[in-house]
Formats: structure tokens, sequence, C-alpha cells
């Protein structure tokens, strides 16, 4: 764990110029993303003049919910509602205001339970949102706050800010995180019997990561049906700590694979999950191949989601077993393959994939790379050959 001081700086966040574009748009803007990802330190910060409300304070949500006319119609035209999904009849009412007044920017509401959260936004204010996943920091976040960060150093201890703004032992970050997690936002959708299993499914997610989703075999494993597991995993998908990467495929190729896998969004809480404490214990571990891939897809989807981007990510596998990790095809005019590799020594065998693919996909090799922890980024047979730091810093 690096020492970061004892005095918190306020990082700033790329998402924050999206936020801010957003609220010139649209009378509302959402920020959602997981907790303890800064939602309420961005919104702050980026909308200083803005009154602001938490209904976590349990005097502010009763006012809330027992008089919502009278807690927005009391209040300035510019408010930030933390916590907003615990008084649902508010959104009713800042429909209602907000068309009255007919202004951009009226309203920043942010939230934990992002489930509870958009199903309000959904049934009040479609239209009249504008709506921001603010992950944990990048890379490139985090490098701000500690300019020696090493990709490796990242990898262990992820993103989530506080770890940053307290030198916090990870260990006890992380249990606090997960203990919050499930008694706040997962307790509600499960008996008390399944907590416990619920905590052991975390784990063989994390032991799942990078391979195809098997819901039966973590159903096994667990004692709980499949059905139960797939639930499960959209409580872990609505709550942003996991996502799926789906595979690509078109009609014409029809042997392809069409299961998903299942990925972190913070690689430090996958590493707490499988019991990795130091760097040296990462680099040495049966999983720090997937790991860091899971580090590469995770973070190109921070990328874009951070520009305000809509990210189009998906792998490629075949019923041949051909597979290119990473197809990065958000901007339809470059296509990108990536095969993701986490040694410090390039072959030009790691690019054997994303020849064959790219010809039958149409990707030239211009727009094919190979990243690793190799020193420096450079181009082998016409293949980029990429460093995770140059990757990682947005240099394609």
């Amino acid at each position: 764990m690096q020492d970061y001081g004892k005095e918190a700086v306020m990082i700033p966040r790329i998402l924050g110029k999206q936020a801010q574009k957003l609220a010139q748009w649209f009378p509302v803007v959402s920020i959602t993303g997981p907790r303890q990802s800064g939602k309420s330190t961005m919104a702050k910060s980026i909308f200083p003049d803005y009154d602001y409300v938490n209904l976590e304070n349990p005097e502010t949500r009763k006012a809330a919910i027992d008089d919502p006319v009278g807690f927005i119609r009391q209040r300035p035209s510019k408010l930030i509602v933390d916590e907003a999904q615990y008084a649902p009849d508010l959104f009713s009412m800042i429909q209602v205001v907000s068309d009255e007044r007919g202004e951009q920017g009226q309203y920043v509401l942010s939230g934990s339970q992002n489930f509870l959260l958009l199903k309000r936004i959904q049934q009040s204010l479609a239209g009249r949102v504008g709506l921001v996943k603010l992950l944990p920091f990048s890379y490139q976040e985090a490098c701000a706050a500690n300019p020696a960060l090493t990709v490796d150093s990242f990898m262990l201890q992820g993103g989530y800010p506080r770890i940053y703004d307290t030198g916090m032992p990870l260990d006890l970050f992380f249990s606090n995180y997960i203990d919050t997690y499930i008694e706040r936002d997962v307790a509600d959708y499960l008996d008390v019997r399944n907590l416990a299993d619920f905590r052991r499914f975390l784990t063989l997610c994390a032991l799942s990561s990078g391979a195809l989703v098997n819901y039966t075999n973590i159903a096994n494993e667990l004692g709980v049906s499949p059905r139960t597991v797939k639930a499960w995993t959209s409580i872990l998908e609505s709550s942003y700590l996991a996502f799926h990467l789906m595979p690509f495929y078109t009609n014409a190729r029809k042997q392809v694979v069409k299961t998903p896998k299942l990925y972190f969004y913070d690689t430090g809480l996958m590493c707490h999950l499988l019991g990795i404490h130091t760097v040296e214990a990462l680099v040495a571990h049966p999983k720090f191949g997937d790991i860091f891939e899971n580090l590469i897809i995770a973070e190109t989807m921070k990328w874009h989601l951070n520009a305000g981007r809509d990210p189009q990510l998906f792998f490629y596998r075949d019923a041949s077993k051909v597979e290119v990790n990473l197809l990065d095809f958000t901007d339809a005019s470059n296509r990108l393959m990536i095969e993701i590799k986490s040694g410090q020594t390039y072959h030009n065998r790691f690019a054997r994939h994303l020849t064959l693919i790219g010809d039958a996909l149409g990707i030239p090799k211009a727009q094919q790379y190979v990243v690793g922890r190799v020193e420096h980024s450079y181009t082998s047979q016409g293949i980029h050959v990429a460093s995770a730091t140059d990757w990682l810093n947005g240099k394609r």
C-alpha cells in the first residue's frame, strides 16, 4: 500500500465535464455508480452553487417522504439530492416543478442503490434526465493521487477513492465495503440464510472471472438453483460491482460462442475476494492473467464512459476455441481488436488470432493490438504492441 500522506486531496474526476454538459441539456442529471465511487463528492465539486440534501439523514428523509411537495417547493431551483431513491414521491414532484420552470440543470440526483434510483427515474422522469455512470478511479485518475503508482499496484488496490484519501489498509477497506454492500444493498433481496451463500458467491465470481459464465457450476458449488445464481448476478450488475462481456457474433458466423463472460469493475475488490494481499502475491497468483485481462477490459470501459460514450465491447470465440479477448467497436469507423497478455515479453505468436479473425471481420492490422506488461509500446509485423501503462492512459 502506498503512503498518500495524511491530507486528503480532491482528485478531479474526468466524468465531471460530461456531467456539466448534461446539466446544460437536461433539467435533471443523475449520477449512478457503485457505493463509495465518489458520486457525492463529484456532484458537490462540479456544482458548487447548488444546495445539497442527503436523504441518508433520517430527519431529512422523513421530511421528504412526509411532504414531498413542500420539500421541493421550499428549496432553490439548483439542488443536489443524494440517496434520492429513499423518497419515491420526490421524483414526481421534481418532474412537476422542473416542467414548470422549463430550465436546464435544475436537479442532480445520486444514490447507491442504483436499481431503485433508475426505477424511480424511469417511472417519473423519463426523457428529462441525463445519465452518467461514475465508476471507481481510472488508472489516470489514481495517478493524479499518486504519480508513482504502477499498473501492478493499481491492479491490487483498485480505484475506490477512500483508499487514496485515507491510506486505509486494503483488507480493512474491502472487508468493510463488502459488509456494507451486503447489509445495505443486498439484504433486502435475500433471506437471512442466503447472506452467507452470497458472500461465497462473490468469491466464486472472482474465481470465474474471464471464463465463460457457467451458472450451473456456480449453483452446484453453492447448493442453490441456477435461477438464483442468475438473479444474484443481476444484483451485482445493477450495483455496478460486475458486468457481463458479451460475445460478438453475426448470423454469417454461426459456430461462435454465445455465452457471456463475467468481469469486475474494480480489480482491487477482485484481488481481495481471491485472498491476494501484496503485489508479489498478485504476480505469482494462478489467476494473475485473468486479473490483468479484467483490468484492461474494465479500464477500457471506464475510458469510454468518462468521455460520455456508450461502450460497445465484446469478445470473440468460436467453436474451435479461436479467441480474441476484446473487441472495441465503440467507434464504428475505428473498430479495434485487442489481445491481452500479462507477460512482460512479446512474441509474434500472440497476434495469430488477431490476424485470423481480423481478416474474417474486415479489421485491418492498423486496428489490432496486443496489450501486455511490456516496457514500451512499439509495432511488430504491423501489429501494435501496447504497454499496459500506455493503454490505461488512453494512448491508442
